[in-house]
């Protein structure tokens, strides 16, 4: 019994939990940065990101301890049901904000898009392995998955959810890459985008041609171009070191909008300045390093697969959001992992990160 526990200490990748907890706290710091006020110091924000932490914290576990390939059996099942929520979401889903993205339970709110991002690597490396356990494939053998991800991506741009759905198609792109769909797959599939755009800015939501415009260059700084104009103010006026924790003028006077959620990275370089977006950058690229360095040492293909599919949503997301915020990419609402508040979001980075570290520590 001593021994069994020995080797699940020394096996638990105690740097990646460490790194994940590091940016689970300075996001809990920023949520509440980004939300008290006088009368209210301790926002309902603050108290749901807190018991949503708490809560993530035990699906981390639960991820890491249970075996990840009877996880992943499961996850190729839930996956259909997940498709079913996306469904159900365009008929009765709750409407927020002029999008239809979420379910409502009463006891709270979920986005089944979000989830779709946990499932997803799992229905596809189930699904490869039931084709063929040596992994060598056909074009054929990826039809399915390539049906199932264009179609799950489509139901989530119908909400519409942009960013979500950018991240989910990316991630399941890469993941055929990394499969072996062979390159003659994507020479045909960039000529597609490139014919298929016009067609493409036709089916775009008005807001959604908005923000791409903005991102152009066009717009008005008081109306179109408000968001990105307030994110690059807050973040230049940080400086090097910042105004302060809670001292944000951007933030704390509420010329930024969705200072909790899509922009809090704007809060934190108002607030901490370079200093404190470069801290926050470096604790994300020694987490994705470190994850990076476990899976290269797991001996099976398909769980690399499953660990790198689970890895590339989080890995995508960070760095959309933080390119968006500075004017980089337009703004299309993606949260910034462990950071931004959002319930669902968080609940699905921890069981990510958790299934990977379940994953390397069984393996490695």
């Amino acid at each position: 019994m001593l021994h069994q526990k020995n080797r699940y200490f020394f096996s638990f990748d105690w740097i990646s939990f460490a790194l994940t907890l590091a940016l689970t706290l300075i996001g809990l710091l920023f949520v509440y940065s980004s939300t008290t006020t006088v009368g209210v110091p301790y926002s309902i924000y603050f108290k749901k990101q807190v018991l949503g932490i708490a809560t993530g914290l035990v699906i981390y576990l639960f991820f890491c301890f249970k075996d990840y390939r009877a996880l992943c059996r499961f996850g190729y099942f839930a996956f259909f049901t997940v498709m079913l929520l996306l469904v159900y979401t365009l008929i009765k889903g709750k409407i927020g904000m002029g999008a239809q993205r979420w379910i409502d339970i009463k006891i709270f709110r979920f986005q089944p898009s979000e989830i779709t991002k946990l499932f997803f690597p799992a229905f596809f490396t189930y699904f490869l392995y039931t084709e063929n356990d040596v992994p060598v494939y056909k074009f054929s053998n990826f039809i399915p998955l390539l049906g199932t991800l264009f179609l799950s991506s489509l139901l989530i741009l119908k909400q519409p959810d942009l960013g979500t759905a950018i991240v989910f198609f990316s991630s399941g792109l890469c993941m055929l890459w990394l499969a072996g769909i062979g390159k003659t797959f994507f020479r045909i599939f960039i000529l597609c985008c490139i014919i298929g755009a016009p067609l493409g800015w036709y089916f775009l939501k008005p807001y959604q041609k908005q923000r791409i415009l903005v991102f152009t260059g066009a717009g008005d700084a008081r109306k179109e171009r408000y968001q990105i104009e307030q994110s690059i103010i807050a973040i230049g006026s940080g400086g090097i070191f910042g105004k302060g924790f809670t001292q944000g003028t951007q933030n704390q006077l509420l010329f930024l909008p969705e200072s909790r959620t899509d922009l809090i990275f704007s809060v934190l370089c108002e607030e901490w300045g370079f200093i404190g977006a470069l801290l926050l950058l470096t604790v994300y690229c020694m987490l994705f390093l470190r994850i990076l360095y476990r899976i290269l040492y797991v001996p099976t293909f398909f769980a690399q697969l499953l660990a790198l599919g689970l890895l590339l949503p989080i890995s995508i997301s960070a760095g959309i959001n933080v390119a968006m915020v500075c004017g980089l990419l337009p703004i299309v609402g993606v949260p910034l992992p462990l950071i931004s508040y959002g319930i669902t979001s968080l609940w699905m980075t921890f069981a990510s990160l958790g299934w990977i570290q379940g994953i390397t520590r069984k393996t490695v």
